[in-house]
């Protein structure tokens, strides 16, 4: 939590105010029971009336003073809290977007979210409560104290032993619950991975009708966030008993001493009333101090799980400055690999296993394979989406890791398997491919993707709103205006990682044929399950278990490629008689051998 107020430093005078104006009501506030007693001892003892007046008056005007000191600490310390969290919300969003695929993966998603949303909530709420009471409760314990030796020493001892038995149940209390907080977040974030599953998994998981076996899943988990919630409150919950009952022990004391030094002539009525008051003060104080150390213990705990993210070293590194290519020259050989390898844990086993092909410019790459082949693992090396932990990768023949990201990403349009528009308009999402894009490049590029006739369905056209995640649209429609948004910057390479799958077989062809028949295409990979939509590619990579088992064009696979065939069997397609003759040859060649 240290490491944040840094952010703090660019609004140090709103920030000091807010404290200031709690200390000037303060003050006013300490002179209230002083008032008291004077009312007391001298308008009401004698019955002076204009002494009387004149105490109403002053402790109305302390009031009104004191109220309106109090407003505007309100104010700079909201002031100062929302702009402190704002601020650190946008250097954590920062740092979450210079993090790789791998970082994303080991930092889990459901955290992020929960560190980005309830961790600086509480984090807000935290350092308003500082900014308010910090400075103001130890400063009214205080001075209530000081204000209660000047009234009579004897009776002020009884503070003096209060104060500090307080202060050791509160401490006590928030040293047990600190690290608590610290483990009921990280349950926390458990449930809400758990609860993010089972929401963007709920149609398979009601295909498979296991909601009940889900539903005992997030009920374990949720119990133990629940028992630990308990433990934490059950402890926590004792703070205001315990300090009442302290106070309460403290008010018998005061008054029943009062009583007798009242007798006595030792004190006034009035000054009793006041050190009555002083008491009263304390007591409103310290429970304000109770419960903003609870709070301010759950802060800190978020605090330290915000800092943790701050801090995280994004483990793939770009070059910088004049080291980093930001140009290159339109080569023969779009994109190359040479003996690339992935792992996507030191300890896990290869993703993809000593990869080697080339990509001739504007050719077309088909990328087909069992699940989990490794060839969504494949084009996420083109982008350093991942980087690869053996061999190199190289665009248009400089290595990806020399390249600047901005740079590199330009020369790429990427299209993920789930399609993925925003809200807002078409117009809106195809910008995400080229900010200035005008509307003819961006009609171009939806006639390239045949999703022009989706667009001229919609009222409005281009400003047509797209509602949160494209729930407006088809999975094929979807599927279509992300092509579109990738195709608008005119990108030298494509990538399009099953994201034709919701397609008919003839939108499918024409939108290959649209692409292949521009003046300069880009080079192409497709990655897909269906044999129909790569068969006519340049050049077919196969993958199975990440190990590259065939490449060449479709005919040549058919022939050679004993995966590739039973993949082409499996979808029912059937090959022709020279192909099936010349397969049965080579198998026959391979038996005899």
């Amino acid at each position: 939590m240290k490491k944040l107020l840094k952010y703090l430093e660019k609004y140090k005078w709103i920030t000091l105010l807010a404290p200031l104006f709690k200390l000037l009501e303060v003050l006013l506030e300490l002179l209230v029971p002083r008032v008291v007693e004077s009312l007391i001892d001298v308008g009401i003892a004698k019955q002076d009336q204009a002494f009387l007046a004149s105490r109403f008056g002053l402790m109305i005007f302390l009031g009104v003073v004191g109220l309106s000191c109090s407003v505007v600490a309100q104010y700079f310390a909201a002031k100062s809290a929302a702009y402190f969290v704002r601020d650190i919300r946008v250097d954590l969003m920062k740092k979450i977007l210079t993090f790789s695929y791998a970082d994303l993966d080991r930092l889990g998603g459901s955290t992020m979210i929960t560190r980005m949303t309830s961790d600086m909530n509480q984090i807000q709420q935290g350092m308003n409560l500082f900014l308010r009471l910090a400075l103001r409760s130890p400063f009214v314990v205080l001075g209530a104290v000081i204000m209660a030796f000047t009234i009579n020493a004897k009776l002020a001892l009884i503070f003096v032993i209060v104060v500090p038995a307080l202060l050791a149940v509160i401490l006590g209390i928030m040293v047990w619950s600190i690290p608590r907080y610290r483990q009921v977040q990280g349950r926390l974030d458990t449930v809400l991975r758990l609860t993010r599953e089972n929401l963007t998994g709920v149609r398979v998981i009601r295909a498979f009708g296991i909601e009940e076996d889900e539903t005992k899943r997030f009920q374990k988990d949720n119990h133990l966030l629940t028992t630990l919630q308990e433990q934490v409150g059950r402890v926590t919950a004792l703070m205001n008993p315990l300090t009442y009952v302290i106070l309460n022990v403290a008010v018998i004391l005061l008054i029943g001493r009062g009583a007798v030094s009242v007798q006595t002539g030792a004190i006034t009525q009035g000054a009793l009333v006041a050190l009555y008051n002083y008491m009263a003060q304390i007591l409103v104080e310290l429970v304000k101090l109770a419960n903003l150390i609870l709070n301010l213990t759950r802060s800190f705990a978020c605090g330290d799980r915000v800092s943790t993210i701050l801090e995280t070293e994004a483990t793939q590194h770009f070059l910088q400055g004049d080291q980093a290519v930001r140009q290159t020259g339109r080569t023969e050989i779009s994109v190359s690999f040479e003996d690339v390898s992935l792992r996507y844990l030191p300890d896990a086993d290869e993703a993809l296993s000593h990869l080697t092909f080339q990509a001739k410019r504007g050719s077309f790459i088909g990328i087909i394979g069992g699940t989990g082949s490794g060839k969504t693992s494949l084009v996420n090396l083109i982008p350093r989406f991942y980087d690869a932990t053996g061999g190199t990768v190289f665009v248009n023949g400089v290595d990806v890791k020399k390249f600047d990201p901005d740079a590199l990403r330009k020369l790429i349009g990427v299209v993920p398997q789930k399609a993925a528009l925003i809200s807002g308009s078409i117009r809106d999402n195809m910008k995400w491919g080229k900010a200035d894009a005008t509307d003819e490049e961006i009609e171009e590029a939806l006639r390239i993707a045949q999703a022009m006739e989706v667009v001229d369905h919609k009222e409005g056209g281009l400003s047509y709103q797209v509602s949160q995640g494209g729930k407006n649209f088809s999975g094929g429609q979807k599927q279509r205006l992300t092509i579109a948004r990738a195709l608008v910057k005119k990108p030298e390479i494509l990538i399009l990682d099953d994201s034709s799958s919701a397609l008919d077989y003839l939108t499918d062809r024409n939108l290959r044929e649209a692409i292949r028949g521009l003046a300069h295409p880009p080079t192409t990979f497709i990655v897909s399950q269906r044999t129909a939509s790569i068969e006519h590619c340049d050049q077919i990579l196969v993958l199975d278990n990440g190990e590259l088992v065939g490449r060449g064009t479709h005919e040549a696979l058919l022939q050679e490629c004993e995966v590739y065939r039973e993949i082409y069997a499996s979808q029912g397609r059937k090959q022709s008689a020279s192909q099936e003759g010349q397969g049965d040859r080579l198998l026959k060649e391979g038996n005899h051998e």
